[in-house]
């Protein structure tokens, strides 16, 4: 399977992508609708790509003037296919990290993000997990919960909510941290 970057300096590039078995990558229709709401969020942004997948989204933000992207993916061939795309463009600003965002929240020294964009897995969506992701977020970040259906999202103090997207099955909370 091949993902394209839709624009930016790596615009056209066509990615490897894992299998869809393992990932379910966001559509091209969605992905240039929801960096174009993004606009210059991500100019000099820190990004964190969480349940990365085939890591379309940080490498699109990298595209966009991100300064750095983490991306954080428990499937090995997928990480793998991740670094593999991130070299052969030629991007020194990206670290991969092969665990589940469960694990490196629990062991790493986490830092706070610009943008954070999770995706988790439709059938076990871990909203304990994401809902620990809000608490990354620097006073007036952004971060793009993926999920489907219009249930229940994850919410924590501080973090509200400020759009709500659909695309057919795919349903798009971006959440907001307060600059307090």
């Amino acid at each position: 399977m091949n993902v394209r970057v839709i624009s930016g300096k790596y615009g056209g590039r066509v990615l490897d992508a894992p299998s869809r078995r393992s990932t379910h990558a966001m559509s091209e229709r969605a992905r240039n609708a929801l960096f174009n709401s993004l606009g210059q969020e991500m100019s000099g942004a820190k990004v964190l790509d969480a349940f990365a997948g085939s890591g379309s989204l940080g490498i699109e933000a990298l595209s966009r003037g991100a300064a750095s992207a983490l991306f954080i993916e428990k499937d090995r061939v997928a990480a793998k296919i991740i670094q593999k795309n991130v070299h052969l463009l030629g991007i020194s600003e990206a670290k991969v990290i092969a665990t589940t965002v469960s694990n490196w929240l629990d062991t790493a020294e986490v830092d706070e993000f610009d943008v954070i964009f999770a995706d988790p897995p439709y059938h076990d969506t871990q909203f304990s997990t994401v809902s620990r992701l809000l608490g990354l977020l620097k006073p007036g970040a952004l971060m793009v919960l993926s999920h489907p259906g219009k249930g229940e999202v994850p919410s924590k103090t501080g973090v509200v909510v400020v759009d709500n997207r659909s695309y057919g099955n795919l349903n798009l909370t971006l959440y907001r941290r307060d600059t307090v």
